[in-house]
């Protein structure tokens, strides 16, 4: 890598990819559900077709680490391919009357396995986009936060604005050429070697002996796993909100899906905010207060705002702010597993750590669905952000979590299983 010289096409042409994929699957996490919940008038329906696109997300975002780090920008630009070849399936399917909640819940279920190896290969080239362009690690896993509160921006955003001005499936078109155009970035603006390692000697290893170097590793990594199981809780909760309990509230409200896209358009602009303010200071945050304040004001107040009859400039006010907080919290999650992880195992690690902490995000949907129908919205929401504030707050407590500060961009200091890692590579 020494040798090579310095170019910023690799990092900008990934982080584009990145924006765009992001926000044609931001899009349709608007539209989809507001079609279900538009057609049916089932909260409980409209949590089914959630966990049909992430249970399929998180299993095949776990079980294809081994082959994304064999191949990402490839599996990269195939998995956007075939994403928008599904969301144009379903506006084809519905255009001809053709589209019933079986064959919708199909559908949406080969979107997020696509979705889950295509998001995963982007993530695992962004330490050696950096090494291509001369940019610090930490600078590069922050301008991949904002990258991901930008989508966060222009995708509900736009999601709402095309739902409310011409429906739902006008806006799956939009995702649709999101997902075409990531595809195409990946193709034009990586190297094809890119992602490529020099053989070794796991490469004549079997799949699952490979799967298992990556497990071994995570098992002995105790601030990753204390992470996952973290960020486990609070993806469930997010899922519950986005997916069921923010789209009741704009019907309930008669707000509508403009209100719903304008608090996450707000909450993604000032999350942008943060993310570049922790991209220029990462290198001298103490991460663990800033990550566990940041997770307290980001979480619980959506939650208990939505249950109040409060004017709807108050509730933006305070999507803003939870936003301006959570721009802290992904930089510093990926400085830490770019730190940790070996960059062979890369793909591996990231699979099972980033499926662990996904994997109550398809039962989010499902479970607010039916507590909604059950108990109805007001106290879903009080519960919900009182559970956010508790896992926030106690989870923080635990000694794992010391490692945040100690290792200060130095790298995780060396164990027999980190030093067999690295001899694979």
């Amino acid at each position: 890598m020494r040798g090579r010289r310095a170019s910023l096409r690799p990092l900008t042409g990934l982080l584009a990819a990145l924006t765009v994929s992001l926000t044609g699957t931001r899009v349709s996490a608007i539209a989809l559900p507001w079609f279900v919940l538009e057609s049916t008038g089932s909260a409980a329906q409209t949590g089914l077709v959630a966990f049909a696109e992430m249970a399929p997300y998180v299993l095949a975002k776990a079980l294809t680490g081994p082959m994304v780090d064999r191949g990402p920008r490839r599996i990269s630009w195939v998995a956007d391919m075939v994403s928008a070849s599904g969301a144009g399936a379903v506006v084809l399917l519905h255009g001809l009357g053709l589209l019933p909640l079986g064959a919708l819940i199909a559908l949406v279920a080969v979107i997020g396995t696509a979705r889950g190896p295509g998001d995963l290969a982007k993530q695992v080239m962004v330490p050696e986009a950096s090494e291509r362009g001369r940019v610090p690690l930490e600078r590069a896993a922050g301008l991949m936060g904002v990258t991901d509160r930008l989508a966060q921006t222009a995708g509900p955003a736009a999601g709402g604005a095309v739902v409310a001005l011409a429906g739902a499936m006008t806006s799956l078109v939009v995702s649709a050429a999101c997902f075409a155009l990531g595809s195409m970035l990946v193709a034009w603006a990586l190297p094809r070697g890119m992602g490529h390692h020099a053989p070794a000697p796991e490469d004549k290893e079997g799949y699952w002996r490979r799967f298992g170097h990556g497990l071994t590793f995570l098992r002995g990594e105790p601030l990753l796993l204390a992470v996952a199981f973290m960020v486990g809780i609070t993806n469930l909760l997010d899922a519950a909100f986005s997916q069921v309990l923010a789209p009741v509230w704009a019907r309930e409200s008669g707000h509508g899906p403009a209100a719903l896209g304008l608090n996450s358009a707000v909450m993604g602009v000032t999350a942008a905010g943060g993310s570049l303010i922790a991209a220029a200071v990462a290198h001298r945050m103490r991460r663990r207060p800033v990550f566990f304040a940041a997770f307290l004001i980001a979480g619980p107040p959506r939650f208990l705002i939505l249950a109040t009859d409060l004017p709807l400039y108050a509730i933006v006010a305070v999507f803003a702010v939870g936003g301006f907080a959570s721009g802290f919290v992904n930089p510093i999650l990926g400085a830490i597993s770019y730190e940790r992880v070996p960059r062979p195992l890369l793909g591996r690690v990231n699979a099972l750590q980033t499926s662990l902490a996904w994997a109550g995000i398809p039962l989010g949907g499902l479970l607010g669905g039916v507590a909604v129908t059950a108990a109805g919205l007001a106290p879903v929401l009080v519960a919900g952000g009182s559970a956010y504030g508790l896992t926030t707050s106690l989870t923080g407590l635990r000694r794992e979590w010391r490692e945040m500060d100690r290792l200060g961009g130095h790298g995780p200091p060396a164990r027999p299983t980190e030093k067999g890692a690295e001899d694979l590579g």
